[in-house]
């Protein structure tokens, strides 16, 4: 391991035999022994001389090592000495620094003393005479002088704060709050005096000691500014309650505008007779508004609960429109920073609002705007932020607004009442393909009103009265879908939600079904359109009224079941459309059953019921595309739909065609192919633009008619011998359903003897199911591989070649 080699002699698995064989491998190689055998002596005599000189030079190596330890001890002896020698001088030298710096630490704190005392005691001084020329200015009224004093002697007196412990700074201390008791209690005097809390008179104009002495107020105890304030507020808005009254004809609703009108009056008087007198810190005009709105709140409640039914809608709407028009300006003209210690906070500014809804609604609750559906492409404008004294005044509004509530039910209902009497007077909307299916108008009038009660109501409250509002709008928004939307569906034989026995008989026996003319048809689309509209846009109102709502109140705003009731009406608008395209196919397909199959002698051009389909299929769905060109994804659910209740309804009808020659066999191949281009064709049959038909609806006729051409192949088989004939029928058709298999030996005409032995033929050549039942595997149709397609491809352009 410490010395890596390559010789076989230094390996630890040394085997002597195999190295004597790796030696001399074959007999021949015996002839050089001797040299082997010299240069493995040789070898030996080398190593035996590399051993003794190595044990010779080991001798001593003892010797050597202990008198190199030897010196190494000396050597850390003389180091310790020199450490110890070098410590020893270090300690006297830091005791020579210390006799040193010993005199300048000594006069540091000499000078440090001396200094904080010269400083006492010009602070003391200051503060003593301070003290004196406070009181005597106290006395002679001087407060401009005082004002300034005063600050500078509390300054001071903080750096005595530790030595309070001492008599004669504790008395200073106590003679200076004395001075301000006294300066307190005899500015409030002067301000009784001036301004007397009993009567209405006041004095000529505000003083200049008036003025200073609010500066004194400023530092004085903050219970001196307030008492200040508010007695000065109290006695400036002591006329407006007079005048006010509970008992005055002025007092009522009706005349709420002259309330405002006052206290502008007296906003303007006072910024012109005492504007100076306050510090504009004090914010005096906004506080005396702010008193006025509180105090107005409060006389109006009062009132209305005295006389709440005297109170109407028109009343109601009146006062609030003012009282908000009046808070509105207090913000343009107030910034709202007193209210933090009022009821009304200042509302935080909301992040940018995502909702499509959004419109600009800084203007009156009377602002009308047409919602459309392509405001989920415009940019997204933040919400403006809340007006900081919204519901100061008007909050006293909101135990009433069940009478606003009460009006806005009646006045739906009738709007409601007088779109049906307009759609009965009016008649279905014109066919007019040109606008893609117009939406109706009284939509767009439902969800403006609703806009404008959501704004009104927002203003009133975002409480209990807004969700009170939501139910009333969600109980309209059903009306409106079942009375305008369902309740205008055109009528037709069968019902809505699938096929009845009148219209299983009429199948039956191939009659003609009446079908919808072009203004029905066109009237369904347009409801199909509306109740888009309508749920895409209360999708919409759902997400502004929550954010207009209490955060609290968010989650009872719940418009899921009206958005669910539209969805319903299109549901069912699609579902007339395709019935009434389905029964117009219908005779075609009967007639289809009802020829006789098996004496076609030749293969010629489509059949009529083929294109009968097809004149029905270019009448309609031209006309349906155009007037759901707004609604591209309902049009292909409509061809969606039509395609898997046709499909399978030509499947039944091709069973019907029994017995079938092996010529009728091709010609209903040839229609079949006929068909599947025209079903794939659909969604742009007659239009100048050709637009690839979706995905999901090519599968779906690919696979159905797929399954057609599968049939009839399997009928065109021959049925000799019957093991081929079983194993071709599962191979195209991977159908494991015995009913099938009985209809399509019923279609090739065999006897029951021959059908009996094929079904017991066919049950025995089944495979086994993966998993579930028969019956599940039946259902499950495996798509035709490349190689089936292919084929059927080339057979039908023969039969097409053939025409």
């Amino acid at each position: 391991q410490v010395f890596p080699s390559q010789d076989p002699l230094d390996r630890a698995d040394f085997n002597a035999v195999e190295y004597i064989n790796t030696l001399f491998p074959t007999e021949q190689s015996l002839a050089n022994i001797d040299e082997v055998v010299n240069k493995i002596r040789l070898k030996i005599r080398r190593l035996d001389d590399n051993i003794r000189t190595v044990v010779r030079g080991q001798t001593n190596v003892g010797q050597d090592g202990r008198q190199a330890l030897e010196e190494a001890q000396k050597a850390i002896q003389q180091l310790f000495g020199k450490i110890k020698d070098i410590k020893d001088k270090a300690e006297k030298s830091e005791q020579m620094v210390k006799e040193i710096t010993r005199d300048i630490k000594q006069l540091d704190h000499a000078k440090r003393h001396l200094t904080t005392s010269i400083t006492t005691l010009n602070h003391l001084h200051m503060l003593a005479g301070g003290v004196d020329s406070l009181e005597a200015m106290t006395r002679r009224r001087q407060y401009g002088e005082v004002a300034n004093l005063l600050q500078g002697v509390v300054n001071v007196l903080e750096h005595f704060n530790k030595y309070m412990g001492i008599p004669q700074i504790r008395q200073l201390s106590e003679r200076v709050k004395a001075a301000q008791n006294e300066l307190g209690q005899q500015i409030l005097a002067d301000f009784e005096e001036a301004f007397p809390s009993q009567g209405t008179k006041r004095p000529g104009g505000p003083s200049n000691v008036l003025r200073d002495a609010c500066l004194v107020a400023n530092v004085l105890d903050p219970r001196i500014k307030q008492e200040i304030i508010k007695k000065f507020i109290k006695q400036h808005l002591s006329e407006y309650l007079v005048l006010f009254q509970e008992n005055q004809d002025v007092a009522w609703l009706d005349k709420i505008d002259r309330r405002y009108a006052w206290i502008k009056r007296q906003l303007v008087d006072y910024e012109e007779k005492y504007g100076r007198m306050f510090p504009p810190e004090w914010c005096m005009t906004e506080r005396i508004a702010v008193e006025f709105c509180h105090v107005t709140r409060t006389e109006l409640a009062k009132i209305m609960r005295t006389r709440a039914k005297e109170i109407e809608v028109k009343l109601l709407l009146f006062a609030i429109q003012r009282t908000t028009n009046f808070e509105g300006l207090l913000a343009k003209r107030f910034s709202g920073c007193t209210l933090a210690d009022g009821t009304v906070k200042k509302p935080e500014v909301p992040p940018p609002s995502t909702n499509p809804f959004l419109e600009d609604e800084t203007g009156t609750e009377t602002d009308e705007i047409v919602i459309e559906k392509s405001d989920t492409d415009k940019p997204k404008k933040p919400k403006v932020p809340d007006n900081p004294f919204h519901g100061i005044v008007s909050k006293c509004f909101e135990p009433h607004l069940y009478v606003y509530i009460e009006s806005q039910d009646k006045n739906l209902g009738e709007l409601i009442e007088r779109f049906v009497a307009d759609f009965k007077a009016q008649g279905p909307p014109k066919p007019n393909v040109d606008e893609g299916g117009a939406v109706l108008p009284s939509c767009a009038d439902l969800f403006v009103y609703y806009k404008k009660c959501m704004v009104q109501c927002s203003q009133l409250s975002t409480g209990e009265p807004m969700i009170a509002l939501t139910t009333i709008f969600q109980k309209y928004l059903r009306e409106y879908a079942w009375k305008i939307l369902s309740g205008n569906l055109p009528k037709t034989t069968s019902s809505s939600g699938g096929l009845t026995i009148t219209s299983l008989l009429k199948e039956k026996e191939g009659s003609e079904v009446a079908k919808f003319t072009l203004e029905e048809l066109c009237l369904i689309c347009s409801i199909l359109s509306t109740a888009e509209y309508c749920l895409a846009t209360t999708q919409q109102l759902e997400e502004k009224l929550k954010e207009k709502v209490d955060a609290s109140l968010v989650e009872r705003i719940n418009l899921t079941g009206e958005m669910d009731t539209f969805s319903i009406v299109i549901s069912n608008s699609i579902q007339l459309l395709v019935q009434d395209l389905d029964a117009a196919c219908d005779p075609a397909l009967t007639a289809m059953s009802k020829m006789q199959w098996q004496n076609v002698e030749h293969v010629g051009d489509q059949s009529p019921y083929v294109t009968s389909v097809i004149l029905h299929i270019k009448q309609n769905v031209p006309i349906i595309r155009d007037n759901l060109a707004s609604t591209r994804k309902y049009f292909t659910q409509f061809c969606i739909k039509f395609a898997n209740s046709f499909i399978p309804k030509f499947i039944n009808h091709l069973f019907k065609c029994k017995p079938i020659s092996m010529v009728g066999a091709e010609q209903l191949l040839l229609d079949t192919h006929s068909l599947k281009m025209v079903l794939l064709d659909l969604p742009s049959i007659g239009s100048q633009v050709v637009r690839k038909a979706p995905a999901s609806y090519t599968k779906i006729v690919v696979k159905g008619m797929t399954r057609a051409e599968m049939i009839l192949k399997v009928v065109m088989a021959p049925h000799e011998p019957p093991v081929v004939f079983v194993d071709n029928y599962i191979k195209l058709l991977a159908d494991c359903s015995t009913d099938t298999f009985q209809k399509i030996l019923d279609m090739k005409g065999l006897k029951r003897s021959e059908q009996s032995s094929m079904l017991d033929l066919f049950r025995q050549r089944l495979p086994a199911p993966p998993s579930g039942t028969e019956s599940a595997s039946s259902l499950s149709l495996s798509a035709p591989t490349p190689e089936q397609e292919s084929s059927r491809i080339r057979k039908l352009e023969k039969l097409i070649k053939k025409r």
